[in-house]
C-alpha cells in the first residue's frame, strides 16, 4: 500500500458543548489528518468522548463548526456521520449474537435484498486488505472479544468509513491481540485513513500514534508529535502539573493465609463450567493479581467468594485474626457480613451491583454503612464526610455529593465505588477492573490506596486488564484460562509475554505455589 501525503480530513473550530452548567467542551480547535493515527488523551471528565460523539452524530455542538475536507458540514445523526465517511467503534459492542459476522456488518443497511455471498466476498476483501482475521460466516456467540471488535471495525469500513474513531479499543484485549490490532491500524494508516484513538494507556499511545492531542477539563491544551513525547511529558500536560508515575510495591513483613480456596467449581444457568477446580491462597499483606482474557472466570471468581454466585463444589475458608476458620461456601453476602467477615467488593457492573444510580454519593455511602448493620435512620454526618473525602481525594467531577450517580461519567462512577469500598478498610478487598475507564492520575491514586490497604494487612484481589500494571502493582499473579488456573507466578520475576501465553494456554507455563 502506498502512503498518500497527509492532509486534513476533519477540522474542528471553536466546538463547545454544555450539559446544564457543566461545560464538557470549551472552544475546542482540533485537526485530524489522513494517513495519521491521532491519540486523544485527557483525564476523566476532560471531554474526549463527548468531542468524538459529536463527530459521530450522537451529540450536536452548541457552538463552533466542523469541516470535512475544508467544507463546513452538519452532523445531526450517526447516519450523517456515516454519509461523511466517519465511523466510531464504541467500548460496548452493538452486535446480535445469533447473527453471523456478515449479517451484523450489513444490519441496518437499506440495500433491499442482500446477496450474502457477495457480502461475504466484500468482507473477505476488507479483511485481506488490512490484515483482519475473521470468518464472515461465524456466529457472534462463538467469537472472542477481539473477534467481536474486528466485526465492529469491519462494519464501519464496509460502510465506507475514511475516518475511524476507536474508544478504548484495547481495554479487554491480550497483549498479543493488541499487537494484531495495532498492525491493522498501521495498515489502515498506510491506506490514508484518518484514525483517532481514545485511550488511557500511555505505553500504547507512544507505540502506535503519530500525534497526541491533549484535553484538560474540557479545554484543548495542544497537539504534540509522539516521537518527541514521553509518558511523563504527556501526563504532565494532561494534569497540568508534575505527576509521579511509579507504583511503590513494599513488602509486608508477615503475610498470612487469609483466604484458602480449594477445588472451586461453579456452573452457570446453562450448565457451563465457569470455574473448574480453582485452587489458590490469598494472603494478608499482599495484592494478588488475577489475569485472563475476558470471560475466563474472573467475574465468577470474585462473585463466588463474596457469596453472590452459586458454588457447585469446593471450599472457601476465611482465616480470622483469632485463629478461627470460617467456611464461606453456602452463605449469602448478608450471612457473610453477619458472622463478622469483612469484605469489600468493587464489581465489574458498577451500577447493576455496586451503586444505586438514583442516589447521590452521600446516600450511596450511607447504603454501605446500613449494610454493615447500622440502622436505616442514623446520623448522615459520617457518610457525608466519607463522600466529601472520596470527592476530594479522587477528584470526582460532579456538581455536588448529592448529584445522582447515574448522571456521572463512567470514570467518576468508578471513583465513587472504589473510594467507598476502600474507605471501609475490609480485611478482604475484591476489585474487578478498579481503574477501568480512569485517567492515569486517578489510576495511580487508586494503586496507592490499594497498596495502603495491603500494608494495613488486607488481602487484596485485583483483576486488571493492563499487564504492565499487574507486574508493577501485584505481589503474585494468578492466571486464569477457560475457568482453570493456568499458573500462579511471582510478579517480580515474570514477564508480560509469559503471562500473555498463560492467558491463552490451559495449564500453560508458570509455576504453582
Amino acid at each position: 500500500m502506498q502512503k498518500v501525503q497527509s492532509k486534513c480530513a476533519i477540522e474542528l473550530k471553536g466546538i463547545t458543548k454544555t450539559f446544564g452548567k457543566v461545560v464538557a467542551n470549551d472552544d475546542i480547535n482540533l485537526s485530524i489528518n489522513r494517513g495519521e493515527i491521532l491519540c486523544l488523551l485527557g483525564e476523566n471528565g476532560s471531554g474526549k468522548t463527548t468531542l468524538m460523539n459529536m463527530l459521530s452524530g450522537i451529540y450536536q455542538p452548541d457552538g463552533g463548526e466542523i469541516f470535512k475536507d475544508g467544507e463546513p458540514v452538519a452532523i445531526r445523526s450517526p447516519r450523517d456521520a456515516f454519509d461523511l465517511g466517519i465511523g466510531m467503534i464504541h467500548q460496548h459492542y452493538h452486535l446480535v449474537d445469533v447473527f453471523t459476522a456478515a449479517q451484523n456488518i450489513i444490519l441496518g443497511l437499506d440495500d433491499g435484498k442482500m446477496d450474502l455471498g457477495a457480502v461475504n466476498e466484500k468482507v473477505k476483501d476488507i479483511c485481506d486488505r488490512y490484515g483482519f482475521d475473521i470468518d464472515p460466516k461465524k456466529k457472534v456467540y462463538d467469537m472472542s472479544v477481539s473477534q467481536k471488535q474486528t466485526v465492529e471495525i469491519v462494519k464501519v469500513l464496509y460502510r465506507g468509513a475514511e475516518i475511524l474513531i476507536l474508544d478504548e479499543p484495547t481495554a479487554v484485549l491480550t497483549p498479543q491481540e493488541t499487537d494484531k490490532l495495532f498492525a491493522v491500524l498501521r495498515n489502515m494508516k498506510a491506506d490514508n485513513k484518518a484514525i483517532v484513538l481514545i485511550t488511557h494507556k500511555l505505553a500504547e499511545v507512544l507505540d502506535v500514534s503519530d500525534k497526541v492531542a491533549i484535553l484538560r477539563k474540557g479545554k484543548y491544551i495542544g497537539t504534540v508529535d509522539t516521537k518527541t513525547a514521553t509518558a511523563q511529558s504527556l501526563t504532565d500536560m494532561m494534569v497540568g502539573r508534575s505527576v509521579k508515575l511509579n507504583i511503590d510495591r513494599p513488602l509486608y513483613s508477615n503475610p498470612k493465609d487469609k483466604l484458602v480456596i480449594e477445588n472451586l467449581t461453579v456452573v452457570d444457568g446453562e450448565g457451563i463450567k465457569k470455574l473448574d477446580s480453582v485452587t489458590f491462597t490469598a494472603k494478608s499483606g499482599e495484592i494478588l493479581g488475577v489475569a485472563g482474557i475476558a470471560g475466563s472466570g474472573q467475574k465468577e471468581l470474585l462473585e463466588s467468594i463474596s457469596g453472590l454466585y452459586p458454588i457447585m463444589e469446593g471450599s472457601i475458608l476465611f482465616n480470622g485474626d483469632d485463629g478461627s476458620q470460617i467456611e464461606l461456601v453456602g452463605k449469602t453476602p448478608m450471612q457473610i457480613r453477619n458472622i463478622g467477615v469483612g469484605m469489600g467488593f468493587v464489581p465489574e457492573d458498577r451500577l447493576g451491583m455496586g451503586l444505586v444510580g438514583s442516589m447521590g454519593m452521600t446516600n450511596n455511602m450511607m447504603l454501605r454503612s446500613w449494610r454493615h448493620g447500622k440502622g436505616m435512620f442514623f446520623n448522615k454526618k459520617a457518610p457525608q464526610a466519607l463522600a466529601e473525602k472520596v470527592w476530594d481525594e479522587l477528584e470526582v467531577v460532579t456538581p455536588s455529593t448529592e448529584f445522582p450517580v447515574r448522571r456521572m461519567s463512567g470514570g467518576n462512577i468508578q471513583k465513587v465505588l472504589v473510594g467507598r469500598e476502600i474507605a471501609s478498610k475490609p480485611p478482604v478487598l475484591l476489585t474487578a477492573y478498579a481503574v477501568r475507564g480512569l485517567d492515569i492520575n486517578t489510576s495511580y491514586a487508586i494503586y496507592n490506596l490499594l497498596t495502603e490497604q495491603k500494608m494495613s494487612g488486607a488481602a487484596v484481589l485485583y483483576i486488571g486488564e493492563e499487564l504492565d500494571v499487574l507486574l508493577e502493582l501485584c505481589d503474585r499473579i494468578l492466571v486464569l484460562c477457560g475457568g482453570k488456573v493456568s499458573g500462579i507466578v511471582d510478579a517480580r520475576n515474570t514477564t508480560k509475554e509469559e503471562i500473555g501465553f498463560m492467558m491463552t494456554t490451559v495449564g500453560g507455563k508458570g509455576g504453582k505455589e
